[in-house]
């Protein structure tokens, strides 16, 4: 089955078609081609809906917050409705989520309120399969705060991580936090974390999901999971470049985070340096807003609830053309995939290298065929080590919801044509 002609089971989902004609930046050609815009992992494109919204905002509601006059009033308003929206993507209460600059800057933050009371003798579990975002924020205690740092090996054949190792590191009595990526953002792994907080809660230990490759594809229950602090990036998933932080709201509370003396310090304003990228926040919600608004017109149904079905089906899709892209690209010589195959549980973004080709040779290559694809480490520097493709870097083709099977053939096409010296 293509992705094209994949359907829900749960009610029907607005078609390819539809979804491509509210992207306007699919309308740029390269060497008088459309543009495949693969690059997903690395941010999406965005739908009409968001542009929108963030300039109604600044056009017509622009102020700071907490006075007494309309717009700073309506803005109030605007990022009240915000957090809701971003709550029903993650099954979250409002008062649980926080905004930041990106999902670095927020990951620093909470390290440093978490690491004051946190010393030598305790430790934080992370992984060699994360992005550096969720292992270096972290690794930071170290030097401010004299903490231990446990690694938990990735097993390069399979690009899963080793569970055993997991269990290892989460015995140690010294362990007070595990930080685990949702999803590995350069081989596509999806990680087992209601498995994983499970463990950590065993051991009495805090989790922090970095979920940020994870939104865009799967959708996330926070309650389900049991974590207790997760973070994502709304560019991830069609909105604009805003980072998002939950926390349990008990959490949140007991937090000592670095703050102003004079600014909020209630929940979860608390963890919000300085003024917020209101219209962002605000394109953040319209990005959330505009996946559920795929799921068809019927019965009436929770922002959540066509979420699920939404995601149920994009789901389906880039299951589908991530099998079409992993077959067709092993049949090509000299190419070798990484990470797991089509039917393990993953999302929808593969890598792989060309013979000894460096990556961003490939990745020229492809663009001059309309193909845009990223290359290098993505970031996520110990798992190109591991793999041994730390000096070539690796090519990665990422699948959202506006690529088609016409646009995973031409990267084959063009992946055969450079490997022939095309």
């Amino acid at each position: 089955m293509s992705a094209t002609e994949v359907r829900a089971e749960t009610g029907e989902v607005a078609d390819l078609e539809r979804i491509r004609a509210e992207f306007p930046a699919l309308r740029r050609t390269e060497g008088g081609r459309p543009v495949a815009y693969l690059d997903g992992p690395g941010g999406t494109q965005v739908p009409r809906a968001v542009p929108a919204a963030m300039t109604d905002y600044l056009l017509g509601h622009n102020a700071n917050t907490h006075w007494a006059f309309p717009t700073s009033a309506e803005t109030d308003a605007l990022l009240a409705q915000s957090r809701r929206t971003i709550a029903d993507l993650l099954n979250a209460e409002p008062d649980e989520i926080a905004f930041g600059a990106n999902m670095t800057s927020l990951t620093f933050h909470l390290a440093r309120a978490l690491g004051r009371s946190l010393g030598p003798g305790d430790a934080v579990v992370v992984t060699e399969l994360d992005h550096h975002a969720n292992v270096d924020t972290w690794r930071a205690l170290e030097v401010e705060r004299g903490v231990s740092i446990l690694r938990v090996k990735m097993v390069p054949e399979t690009g899963h991580l080793d569970w055993d190792d997991l269990g290892r590191c989460l015995s140690d009595h010294r362990t007070r936090i595990l930080a685990i990526g949702a999803a590995s953002n350069a081989l596509g792994t999806i990680n087992d974390i209601g498995r994983a907080v499970a463990m950590a809660r065993e051991s009495e230990a805090m989790t922090f999901v970095d979920a940020v490759h994870y939104v865009p594809h799967q959708l996330v229950d926070v309650r389900e999971w049991g974590c207790d602090f997760l973070a994502c990036s709304a560019y991830k998933f069609y909105g604009p470049h805003v980072g998002i932080l939950y926390g349990r709201r008990d959490r949140l509370a007991r937090l000592n985070p670095p703050k102003l003396e004079p600014s909020p310090d209630t929940v979860p304003e608390r963890l919000e340096t300085g003024t917020q990228n209101h219209e962002g926040i605000v394109g953040a919600a319209a990005a959330v807003d505009y996946l559920a608004s795929l799921a068809s017109d019927g019965a009436p149904a929770s922002r959540r609830e066509r979420l699920r079905r939404v995601f149920a089906v994009l789901h389906e899709r880039g299951r589908a053309l991530t099998a079409r892209l992993w077959n067709s690209l092993g049949s090509i010589d000299g190419v070798r995939l990484l990470g797991p195959p089509p039917e393990a549980p993953r999302t929808p973004t593969v890598s792989f290298t060309l013979g000894d080709r460096p990556s961003a040779e490939v990745s020229h290559r492809l663009a001059e065929r309309g193909v845009f694809a990223s290359h290098g480490h993505f970031y996520a520097a110990t798992v190109a080590r591991r793999l041994g493709v730390s000096e070539q870097g690796m090519v990665r083709i990422g699948c959202a919801c506006y690529t088609t099977d016409e646009e995973i053939d031409r990267v084959v096409e063009g992946v055969r044509e450079i490997a022939c010296g095309g």
